[in-house]
């Protein structure tokens, strides 16, 4: 009998053993289970040298100056896994209440691309806002394209950006 019994102490260890491995399992399928947030799953066009989202502009200023204007260092807000810069704190404190309103939809990255099935890095002093959604673009001529026909050119962008990220780092 001694070897099948157990002391108090040793009784109580396995229990909150037991305990932490339950909630460490309740945690992986808490976080495995949510649905990604916009945040996590939008790939955003990064500087690979600065860290900065497309290229230092101020998201914001496209909607409140009609303007591709660069952001300043003195007002920078990590989201989505990139730095973005803004040209005042008004505009910082715009963004961080709302990312989603501002930020470029698809990334940053052209939708005219992404239309055809490819992620092309665009230019910030190429855009145009339609629809209350920042589009960039990587030329005059994809602007051009997309303004002549964004609805379907939108429709096929959508469909396409899925399996586009696939091919994306993060």
């Amino acid at each position: 009998m001694i070897g099948k019994t157990m002391t108090a102490a040793r009784h109580g260890r396995k229990r909150y053993g037991q305990t932490v491995l339950l909630l460490s399992l309740a945690l992986l399928v808490l976080t495995l289970g949510r649905p990604p947030n916009a945040a996590t799953t939008e790939y955003v066009v990064v500087d690979r040298y600065t860290g900065l989202a497309i290229l230092g502009f101020d998201p914001v200023a496209y909607f409140t100056d009609a303007a591709a204007m660069p952001g300043k260092g003195d007002h920078e807000y990590a989201y989505a896994g990139a730095v973005w810069r803004f040209h005042n704190a008004g505009n910082l404190a715009a963004f961080a209440a709302n990312p989603e309103v501002y930020m470029p939809r698809f990334g940053g990255y052209d939708p005219v691309g992404i239309a055809r099935g490819v992620a092309l890095p665009s230019d910030p002093r190429l855009w145009l806002v339609a629809g209350q959604r920042l589009y960039l673009f990587q030329t005059p001529q994809a602007r051009d394209a997309f303004a002549a026909d964004q609805d379907a050119t939108l429709a096929a962008a959508a469909r396409n950006w899925p399996t586009v990220q696939l091919t994306l780092s993060p």
